[in-house]
């Protein structure tokens, strides 16, 4: 019964937060934390669990320039973030515009900074 309980989570976990994409150029919509919204869009590249986030317009970062770079990783809460190290995986926060890994929400295609 624990098994079935365990799967049932795991599944619900990730419908929620999506999968990771395969391989390929997406383009994101660019989230702002301090504006609560999406004011443009952002190109995202992904090579396996390598991600680089370029800024598509001159809004905030110049046109073409990389917004961040990491791996691609599965929070403790079940969140998707781009962890620049390991131990991010098992970060206190995430998100925001504090000190922990930025947050991207595969099933919406949103790409949340600062």
């Amino acid at each position: 019964m624990k098994q079935i309980l365990l799967i049932l989570s795991l599944v619900a976990v990730l419908k929620m937060n999506g999968q990771i994409p395969p391989s390929g150029t997406y383009t994101y919509k660019l989230c702002y934390h301090e504006w609560s919204g999406c004011v443009n869009t952002c190109t995202v590249i992904i090579q396996s669990d390598t991600i680089t986030v370029y800024a598509d317009d001159d809004i905030f970062v110049p046109k073409g320039e990389i917004i961040i770079k990491g791996i691609l990783m599965q929070h403790k809460s079940g969140k998707w973030i781009i962890g620049l190290k390991p131990e991010d995986k098992d970060a206190p926060r995430v998100g925001g515009c504090g000190d922990g890994p930025s947050v991207i929400d595969f099933r919406r295609k949103r790409m949340v900074a600062c």
